[in-house]
């Protein structure tokens, strides 16, 4: 009885009609029919090829040059137009079987599937959140009893396995979306409708936020539902009800994630205000950062619970590294690498000084960013004022000023008054 009430209490809550907490659609919505009548989006991985073929090769900068070969190339790719069952769906670039509709019109990439909500979705999201609620209520019953009833151990154990997950499910996300960016298409058993989805998302970004959340999370469900917690449960026993906790909260959040990442496309007045707060806490992930992720050739920033992990994952080359190793197993190559051959290159291994790090040498008053064989060093040197340093001692030693002081007599003024000095 007390099952049946919390599932009729959940789906009151997870209809996306009855509930602020989940954000609705911003506007009635389309019909499936509708959506597959409307123009076709186009692929906005490359610039407009006839834009750039009629520019003078010596005019453009090296990346305008990377992009019009990529939009040359397709050029004389075969015409044969792509369905999201196929390899290169999105990515494929040309004939990708993709056309970006004028306005922010809802458009569906997946045969069958639609924005509205149905009675099954809503069913079987609010089946699943009640599953994983009971698994994580009763993980936490069981290390009360382990404990001797000891409410205080329990509550700090229960809220660090919690933290914990949340903090892996970030990392989780991001490379739960780089894999479906990258690799499959939609015949990927299991997986296939949830990376058609995903590659489609960046042809029309907008179309989540027509969908209310179960229609915007129930695909998520089936990898991350409540057989996988509870086999996770089976395996780990009773005399482990963290690892059940941890993976019920893990599970839940990864579900969860994709209504974070649907807030992320949401202007703050479309969204509730403890939405806004949660994204300004770091809680979800917010849309500045998101929209980062939305740059071709959707290289970084993958992960969609808050985030957190993004400049580590993209600083550190992870996302390459995973890249390599893949293609070194079956010479499957990632769908970025298609958008920007030079992926593929030592820089984004950290093995030879990248673009952007390098870039910011290239500033005024040029006094940092010295290193470049891998930049591996460039931090913690700049960051301890190594280089203000030597630059005192040369300046006490014959008198000359270092250029980067003639540009910025503040950085002179601060090196002089010792405020870069290196312990003894």
């Amino acid at each position: 009885m007390k099952f049946l009430c919390t599932s009729t209490v959940l789906a009151t809550l997870l209809s996306s009609s009855t509930c602020v907490a989940f954000t609705p659609p911003k506007s009635p919505l389309q019909s499936s029919t509708q959506a597959r009548l409307a123009t076709k989006l186009s692929s906005t991985l490359v610039e407009d090829v006839d834009t750039i073929a009629t520019r003078s090769t010596q005019q453009l900068t090296e990346e305008q040059q990377l992009q019009s070969y990529i939009s040359q190339s397709n050029t004389e790719a075969p015409l044969d137009q792509k369905s999201y069952l196929d390899d290169g769906f999105v990515f494929g670039l040309n004939g990708s079987g993709l056309e970006r509709p004028k306005g922010k019109v809802a458009s569906v990439v997946v045969e069958g599937d639609d924005v509205v909500t149905t009675p099954q979705q809503l069913g079987f999201v609010s089946a699943t959140f009640a599953g994983h609620g009971l698994l994580a209520a009763n993980a936490i019953h069981t290390l009360f009893s382990q404990t001797d009833g000891n409410i205080g151990v329990t509550a700090l154990t229960s809220i660090a396995t919690i933290v914990a997950s949340w903090i892996a499910a970030d990392f989780g996300s991001g490379v739960l979306h780089w894999s479906v960016d990258n690799y499959g298409n939609g015949r990927t058993p299991i997986m296939g409708n949830i990376i058609a989805a995903f590659q489609g998302h960046h042809s029309a970004p907008w179309t989540i936020t027509y969908r209310g959340f179960s229609n915007n999370v129930w695909k998520l469900c089936i990898p991350f539902g409540v057989p996988t917690v509870a086999a996770i449960t089976y395996l780990a026993g009773p005399a482990n009800p963290m690892v059940s906790l941890f993976f019920a909260v893990f599970c839940a959040t990864e579900i969860l994630s994709q209504e974070f990442h649907k807030w992320s496309h949401m202007t703050k007045k479309e969204v509730p205000g403890w939405v806004n707060t949660m994204q300004d806490l770091g809680i979800s992930i917010g849309r500045v950062p998101h929209a980062q992720h939305h740059i071709a050739p959707y290289d970084g920033r993958y992960c969609i619970v808050s985030g957190l992990c993004n400049e580590t994952l993209d600083q550190s080359g992870f996302f390459r590294w995973m890249e390599h190793r893949v293609y070194e197993m079956n010479g499957v190559e990632a769908n970025s690498w298609k958008l920007d051959p030079e992926l593929r290159t030592m820089q984004d291994l950290g093995i030879s000084i990248g673009r952007v790090p390098h870039a910011q040498h290239h500033i005024a008053p040029y006094d940092g960013r010295y290193c470049i064989v891998s930049g591996f060093c460039n931090d913690t040197v700049d960051q301890s004022g190594f280089f203000r340093w030597m630059e005192h001692r040369v300046y006490e030693m014959n008198g000359v000023e270092a250029n980067s002081w003639k540009l910025d007599p503040e950085l002179r003024a601060r090196t002089l008054r010792g405020e870069y000095q290196l312990p003894e």
